[in-house]
């Protein structure tokens, strides 16, 4: 039986989960080790594209209850192995992705690892160049905030069994971490166990990322008993945070040229003004 459960959460991206299926197939670790289960989120290309793609690479289970988190537990569910490992459909292991991150789980009970940005051509958009430079700073995550994205986390099912499982309505990686953190589970990070993930190529698919973030950290945010202040004092700061903020455009290594520069300074501009507004219809919709 495979001591390493592999899950994979999809929803209707038929392209990217053949490139993560082709990736978890030949990492360094015997296949014998471990198993793919992929969680289905009722995608609407149809289970039977589903399981064309999957073929003999994974076990496919069907999750009817929308969402990643919902569609992990779904996973979970049937998975076999003693130790789990989160990735997305999306996402790239590197072929020494298993390695690292069980040598991660010799030092921690719950590890997250290093993730990269792939990017569609050579000259990056303005939502490439913003998620350059800000986006998936899982290490920043790990050592100071205290959580992973699930994107990239490797825990042992006793672990996972006494945080329970992944909710909904509310930013799960963050939650389902902080909830097995206070049970006394220590959090680390294994830069080796690095997975690839797309950026966001334009303005449209920065905004829907955005959406559900700011929805999600509203919930969050409203957990605590003057989480309503907090939420107003950080949304009244993010036409600030665009000026404290422009520096790391600036002189990131990340970006070519000043077109790269301006492109993603726009959009830092644009984002930041978007998210103020937003944070404050939510306030006045949680008032009425």
């Amino acid at each position: 039986m495979a001591d390493i459960s592999v899950i994979v959460p999809h929803y209707n991206d038929l392209s990217g989960l053949d490139r993560c299926l082709a990736a978890l197939s030949v990492q360094s670790v015997p296949r014998s080790r471990y198993e793919i289960v992929v969680a289905d989120n009722m995608s609407p290309c149809g289970e039977a594209a589903v399981r064309a793609v999957v073929g003999d690479r994974a076990r496919l289970v069907l999750a009817p209850e929308q969402g990643a988190g919902p569609a992990r537990n779904a996973a979970v569910a049937v998975a076999r192995g003693p130790v789990l490992a989160f990735t997305d459909a999306d996402c790239v292991p590197d072929r020494g992705w298993l390695a690292a991150g069980l040598a991660g789980l010799e030092l921690y009970d719950l590890a997250g690892g290093a993730v990269t940005l792939l990017f569609s051509g050579d000259a990056k958009s303005g939502a490439e160049a913003y998620e350059a430079v800000f986006a998936f700073n899982n290490r920043r995550y790990v050592e100071r905030e205290g959580f992973s994205v699930t994107a990239n986390l490797f825990c042992r099912r006793d672990v996972y069994v006494a945080a329970g499982p992944f909710h909904v309505g509310m930013s799960e990686d963050r939650d389902w971490c902080l909830r097995a953190r206070s049970l006394g589970y220590r959090l680390g990070y294994a830069p080796a166990a690095r997975v690839a993930h797309p950026a966001r190529e334009d303005w449209g698919a920065l905004l829907m990322k955005w959406r559900r973030l700011n929805a999600e950290l509203y919930a969050n945010t409203l957990m605590s008993p003057v989480g309503r202040l907090r939420w107003l004092l950080a949304t009244a700061a993010m036409p600030l945070s665009i000026l404290v903020h422009l520096p790391r455009i600036v002189v990131s290594p990340t970006l070519a040229g000043g077109i790269e520069r301006a492109r993603g300074a726009a959009t830092l501009a644009r984002l930041r003004l978007w998210r103020f507004g937003d944070g404050m219809l939510r306030l006045v919709g949680a008032r009425v």
